[in-house]
């Protein structure tokens, strides 16, 4: 494939946006990462190839309808198959049906035209209260309502 690294992250954010997970997931090479530094709780800091992505990916729409990606800047590095990409997401929580806001500095090597590492450095509190779950994140139990 002759895509650039940024041809292959707009790419992603269309299909996010079309929300065809099983898509983002084929950009991934078949032993790619994608790798979250700042996971915290139950998601997962690293996974391991394409199907793993894949199966993360599954239920996203279900959780987040993600409607716009208003901003995106991409820094070239010395490296040529290396980006880093800051955008922002719009959308609404499927859960709540609140709007949210939710920015991400990512890291994004691409060989091939397929993604062999996505270094994603996003807020895990801004993106659990974007879900409507900061309070599990946190450990919080939420009052019964009767």
């Amino acid at each position: 494939m002759s895509r650039t690294p940024e041809e292959t992250f707009r790419l992603l954010l269309d299909l996010l946006l079309a929300k065809d997970m099983d898509a983002v997931a084929d950009l991934w090479a078949r032993d790619g990462v994608g790798e979250f530094p700042f996971a915290t709780g139950a998601s997962p800091r690293r996974l391991a190839g394409r199907e793993e992505v894949r199966a993360y990916l599954s239920g996203y729409p279900d959780r987040m309808d993600v409607r716009a990606i208003p901003a995106i800047t991409v820094h070239r590095t010395e490296r040529p198959g290396t980006i880093v990409v800051e955008f922002a997401a719009d959308g609404r929580t499927v859960r709540t049906g609140e709007p949210y806001r939710l920015d991400y500095i990512c890291v994004v090597t691409v060989q091939d035209g397929l993604i062999t590492c996505y270094r994603d450095y996003w807020n895990p509190l801004a993106a659990a209260a974007a879900a409507g779950a900061l309070p599990e994140l946190l450990g919080l139990s939420r009052p019964e309502t009767h």
